[in-house]
């Protein structure tokens, strides 16, 4: 069973609660809101985020890089993560 199947349920509440705080955003810009208060809920959701790619990523990193006997699979999976912070990060 996949570690995101195992964590369903506590992935699934965090990105209730990531959506939750873009619905609040979205809210506070029709209502004209400060901008203070706004770029504070969009560093909440961007923390937010960032925690979630952090779960499923450390999850990742151990079940199908740390713990895969086949090397090949692993170095594959090696450069898909690489690509993806690739991307993340740019």
């Amino acid at each position: 069973m996949s570690h995101v199947v195992r964590n369903q349920s506590k992935l699934l509440a965090r990105t209730r609660r990531i959506a939750g705080q873009l619905a609040a955003i979205e809210k506070a810009l029709t209502e004209d809101a400060e901008c203070t208060a706004i770029l504070t809920q969009i560093a909440a959701v961007r923390g937010a985020v960032q925690g979630l790619l952090l779960e499923v990523l450390g999850e990742h990193l151990r079940e199908h890089i740390a713990e895969e006997a086949n090397s090949t699979v692993r170095e594959n999976e090696v450069t898909n993560v690489v690509s993806l912070l690739r991307s993340y990060l740019k």
